[in-house]
């Protein structure tokens, strides 16, 4: 959700507790950066202050491979390394791994790791970390979304201490960037159960920050890591402050209580223009990779039937949002691709605001209104659900009303129901106990969608918690991530999303602009295909403009 330095794992589609997940994907040649203050003299690099960030949501977890919300993975990424990463290009790139040789086939990928890291606590990190993590990832009893990729490895073996390899059976894709993911201490986790590890809530890694605090609900706390092997950070400590309500967030923003959030379209537009945003912040806008979508609960007999589905997508009017709640700074979602990449198919099945074909589908489906009471009903039973959403983000509130007032339209009840970010996610979403959601997806640089959308992901905790399953999808992504041809994998893609269209488990609403905004003593930040968070330890406040101490 929030702030990460381009270590978040390519295997890992993430739940977004606001609107995007940050600035760190997706800039485009439309990129628009609004630079006031930091552009005044660079100043010189050095080494001090705190930045301190908004988020809206708390952290579940911080072992990646056991949360699936952004907030969590936002901490994590700042203080766990993968193997590989993505650069500011959006190529691949050593993290622990210096280099690494695949052989001709694709099927054997051998890891030559940085000699001489070490973990937080002064341990050596060796190759028999990553073997733990995989081990522990793939094991029935971890609690994890992100085994999938995992379960595709053939053989995963320790040539010695710095060599790692695996080998697969059959071409996949995703390999490489896989292993992206974050590598867990073997000698603090093996032998134990990791369900109940203290690591959840005080993390050991190799990254550039240590964890030095996290007090539930108010703020997370870390510092620099001074023997970071690739340089101590020049920014000393980071601090995550919850604040659930983007209002008040804005009033510390403005007060100068954080340094950076993201902002709604309604402050990017209107409340930021003013000469003391201008002279002391420095806004960004790009389109991001995520989108925000209304997703039912397949499970439900009343989403059962693929007319009534489509009947809604047709009620809600999706450029109301974009124009009316966005304030235009946004795109149409088709599905789960962002437009202008390689796997989007701009060729699906679009479903305009048309309430007349919206009755006639729910019609076609039996519902009709017998009673005169301006409700649907089938069966002696009313057309009412309840859409959940989470508290915070003004935008997804503002578009459930939307979406109330247009299926009141069409005959359907729809009641609204706000649920603080951790219950929403681990007692509602999780255990599948809802009508429809409301929710976005941070997603992947690789279009591979099988944590989402694969039938075998539906079980609990895991992402497809829509319960979504068809047998084509199943086997078109199972052949997209099974083939190294980009050709013949988007053709997989652009049936899927063909299908998906058709069949509307979601309606996919929109792809929204992120808008960071950071404030401009804080120097170093370089725009970016990937975004902005890829050189975050390169980032600093000139000496005569640090304003704030980390005690350690």
């Amino acid at each position: 959700m929030m702030h990460t330095p381009s270590k978040r794992p390519a295997m890992q589609i993430i739940l977004s507790a606001i609107i995007i997940a940050l600035a760190l994907f997706g800039c485009t040649k439309e990129n628009a950066t609004d630079q006031g203050a930091a552009q005044k003299g660079a100043g010189t690099p050095a080494y001090g202050d705190i930045m301190v960030e908004g988020s809206i949501g708390d952290a579940s977890n911080l072992i990646p491979i056991l949360s699936s919300d952004s907030t969590s993975h936002s901490v994590a990424s700042m203080i766990y390394n993968g193997l590989v990463k993505y650069d500011k290009d959006m190529k691949i790139t050593g993290d622990l791994a210096e280099s690494w040789d695949i052989s001709p086939n694709g099927l054997v990928i051998t890891f030559h790791l940085r000699k001489g890291v070490k973990w937080q606590d002064g341990k050596p990190f060796t190759a028999d970390d990553i073997l733990y993590t995989y081990q522990v990832t793939i094991d029935p009893k971890t609690p994890t979304a992100y085994a999938g990729d995992f379960l595709k490895v053939k053989k995963a073996e320790v040539l010695d201490l710095h060599t790692f390899r695996v080998t697969y059976d059959k071409p996949f894709a995703p390999a490489l960037m896989s292993w992206g993911s974050a590598i867990m201490p073997r000698h603090l986790l093996a032998g134990k159960d990791i369900t109940t590890s203290p690591l959840s809530r005080n993390p050991v890694g190799t990254g550039p920050y240590l964890f030095k605090e996290w007090v539930t609900g108010q703020k997370i706390v870390l510092a620099s890591n001074p023997d970071y092997f690739e340089g101590r950070p020049y920014i000393d400590g980071y601090i995550m402050r919850i604040i659930p309500d983007m209002a008040t967030m804005f009033l510390e923003l403005r007060a100068g209580g954080i340094d950076r959030m993201n902002l709604t379209p309604l402050q990017y537009t209107r409340q930021t223009e003013t000469p003391l945003f201008r002279n002391n912040y420095n806004k960004y806008r790009y389109l991001s990779f995520s989108y925000v979508y209304l997703g039912y609960n397949l499970k439900n007999p009343l989403f059962a039937d693929q007319r009534v589905r489509q009947a809604i997508s047709c009620a809600i009017n999706k450029e109301e949002m974009i124009q009316g709640v966005l304030l235009g700074l946004g795109e149409e979602a088709t599905g789960p691709y962002k437009p202008g990449t390689w796997a989007y198919n701009p060729d699906v099945k679009k479903y305009p605001h048309d309430p007349q074909k919206a009755k006639a589908l729910l019609a076609e489906a039996g519902w009709k209104d017998t009673d005169g009471d301006g409700v649907l009903d089938k069966n002696g039973r009313p057309f009412e659900f309840e859409i959940i959403t989470n508290q915070g983000n003004e935008v997804r509130g503002k578009c459930a009303e939307i979406i109330q007032k247009r299926l009141a339209d069409a005959g359907i009840k729809v009641k609204i129901r706000v649920l603080e970010w951790a219950a929403f996610v681990n007692d509602f979403i999780n255990k599948k106990k809802f009508d429809a959601t409301i929710l976005g997806w941070t997603v992947p640089l690789d279009p591979d969608i099988y944590d989402v959308w694969h039938s075998s992901k539906t079980g609990p905790g895991e992402l497809n918690f829509i319960s979504y399953k068809n047998r084509e999808v199943d086997d078109l992504i199972e052949k997209g991530r099974s083939t190294f041809d980009q050709r013949q994998r988007k053709k997989y893609y652009d049936r899927v999303q063909e299908i998906l269209a058709e069949e509307q488990p979601y309606t996919f609403l929109f792809v929204p602009d992120a808008l960071p905004i950071i404030h401009g003593r804080i120097r170093g930040i370089e725009v970016a295909p990937l975004g902005i968070g890829h050189n975050f330890i390169k980032w600093y406040v000139p000496k005569e403009q640090q304003k704030l101490t980390m005690t350690r």
